[in-house]
């Protein structure tokens, strides 16, 4: 039903946010959340609190005129050293998605990671952990991070925090292994695409079929579910979720 991470040029996309809402409609998205970076990935020009609170703005005229097709809000945001989140409370109280990746020290010991991790996921704030082991397996490729893998997961599973398929070809994480102990860690999970350009939405088909290889019930994937059902999962620390058994 949609795509719970994409990026537009407000940070490291190529596109303005219009072109992005506008190709996840002709895809036949009902909604999808625009995801851009924090302030600390400077990068990638990370949205301090005041051009997010300008993002809202326009997102909001956008849905005005784009029912029942909706573009949620949302930001991908850097894990902090000490597991933090790096964006005022108030502002990701806010917001409809909150993906939370680590983007630096990713040589970290494992120990220390592992605590960063599980931090940042028992946020009540946090909704997805981004592409988990930061490898790149393509281009100028980049090992896996260090951690344990079975602690991280049995924290989203405690949380309802959901562990994200990122579709993107030189990315495709978690690999094949930790996808499968996360399915036994009993996760919920997003399938997304990190788009950083109109044409990479429709990389999805790529994590739907690893997460069909690897035994992920549908039920379990957060991107098959209405759009109220996702919103009281992403607000379930502010007002009680659904029964998660009621899916449809």
């Amino acid at each position: 039903r949609g795509d719970c991470h994409l990026h537009s040029d407000w940070s490291d996309g190529g596109s303005p946010i219009e072109e992005m809402g506008r190709t996840a409609i002709a895809l036949g998205h009902a909604w999808a959340a625009l995801t851009d970076h924090s302030p600390r990935l400077t990068v990638a020009r990370g949205l301090t609190p005041e051009r997010l609170r300008r993002q809202l703005d326009v997102v909001a005229r956008l849905n005005e005129t784009w029912a029942p097709f909706r573009l949620l809000t949302g930001i991908e945001c850097d894990i902090l050293d000490d597991g933090t989140l790096d964006q005022e409370p108030e502002l990701l109280d806010r917001l409809d998605v909150v993906v939370v990746s680590v983007h630096s020290k990713l040589r970290m010991d494992a120990r220390a990671m592992t605590r960063r991790m599980v931090n940042a996921v028992r946020d009540p704030h946090a909704d997805i952990l981004g592409h988990c082991t930061g490898r790149l397996v393509t281009g100028r490729s980049r090992p896996e991070s260090r951690f344990d893998a079975d602690e991280v997961f049995a924290a989203c599973a405690e949380s309802g925090t959901a562990v994200e398929i990122n579709s993107r070809p030189e990315r495709l994480d978690p690999p094949r292994r930790l996808l499968r102990r996360a399915v036994e860690a009993g996760v919920l999970f997003s399938v997304d695409t990190d788009a950083h350009a109109p044409g990479q939405l429709d990389w999805q088909i790529l994590g739907c079929a690893r997460a069909q290889e690897c035994g992920v019930p549908p039920e379990r994937v957060v991107n098959t579910w209405p759009l109220p059902d996702l919103l009281a999962w992403t607000r379930e620390g502010r007002v009680p979720a659904p029964d998660r058994g009621t899916r449809s």
